[in-house]
């Protein structure tokens, strides 16, 4: 009896260390995929600011929480089965398919810079808030916000798939751990990120506030500063579908830009990378958006 009740202690023992080693190789392969996705992370939190911008501070928070369980959703109940559905099926569907997603980005990066470029008819302040107020806005902003998610999403998921498929040992199991773990540390990252540069003026507001001068002086300097870190953000957000839209088509017909210049490795690399793909991408967007217009008013005519 207290033999066989050893060999069972033993043989907890040994799955306890096996359980534990698989944490490890999770853990580490999660660390290692999300570092090479860290670039596409960072675009995410630029894009996203701007579809807070403009509504009253007590919706800021809910509407970034209902992007965040978007993305989510986004990465745990679509992107992550059908990418290990593909991978094991269809592996050569999977390039096709983010080009498809970066020519969306593409197109949506266009917009912008058209919206920006191009005169429109001023609306009153009274319009303004009213639309901002509207709940359909709202509706509105959260459904682009997740649908262009979707698409960075999934290149991080992508990004990440690749490199535990790279790894030594591998199985569909650890694939999946690895994919949901990312998912869910990138999504808390990305957010919560974006839910604190939101609420910094709020933050700069309170500090205003204090006795304390230097506390004084530097909320007043978040509160000036918030606008314009907002509309560069903006900036940047625009700029980041354009280049990762570039970057996923131009990459996927095997193209590298910075090779073209004998560059291909470090920061300099990367600027020249993601500067022509960001080109590519606002030519490719242009085409697109010139085909929607021309498909549009054909339609209206």
């Amino acid at each position: 009896m207290p033999s066989g009740l050893a060999a069972l202690l033993d043989d907890i023992a040994t799955i306890a260390k096996v359980a534990a080693a698989s944490v490890d190789d999770v853990a580490a392969a999660a660390g290692k995929a999300g570092s090479k996705a860290a670039g596409v992370v960072i675009d995410d939190t630029a894009v996203t600011p701007q579809y807070v911008t403009g509504f009253t501070p007590d919706r800021e928070l809910p509407i970034i929480w209902r992007i965040a369980k978007g993305s989510l959703f986004n990465k745990i109940i679509i992107i992550l089965p059908v990418a290990l559905l593909l991978s094991f099926f269809l592996p050569w569907a999977i390039t096709p398919l983010l080009m498809l997603g970066g020519a969306f980005l593409c197109f949506e990066g266009a917009e912008k810079v058209l919206e920006k470029l191009m005169p429109h008819e001023e609306e009153t302040l009274a319009d303004e808030f009213a639309e901002v107020c509207s709940k359909t806005h709202e509706e509105n902003m959260v459904k682009g916000a997740v649908r262009t998610d979707f698409i960075l999403s999934a290149e991080i998921m992508a990004i990440a798939l690749n490199e535990v498929k790279g790894l030594a040992e591998t199985s569909i199991w650890l694939e999946a751990a690895v994919l949901a773990l990312v998912a869910v540390v990138i999504t808390i990252a990305v957010y919560g990120v974006v839910g604190f540069i939101v609420k910094m003026d709020d933050i700069g507001l309170h500090m205003a506030q204090r006795e304390n001068g230097a506390t004084q002086a530097l909320g007043r300097g978040l509160v000036k500063g918030m606008p314009k870190l907002m509309t560069f953000l903006s900036v940047v957000g625009t700029a980041a579908m354009l280049w990762v839209g570039g970057q996923i088509i131009v990459h996927g017909f095997g193209l590298h830009p910075a090779e073209w210049f004998g560059l291909h490795e470090g920061a300099l690399a990367w600027i020249v990378d993601a500067g022509l793909s960001g080109v590519a991408g606002l030519a490719i967007g242009a085409i697109i958006v010139g085909v929607h217009h021309l498909w549009a008013a054909r339609k209206k005519a």
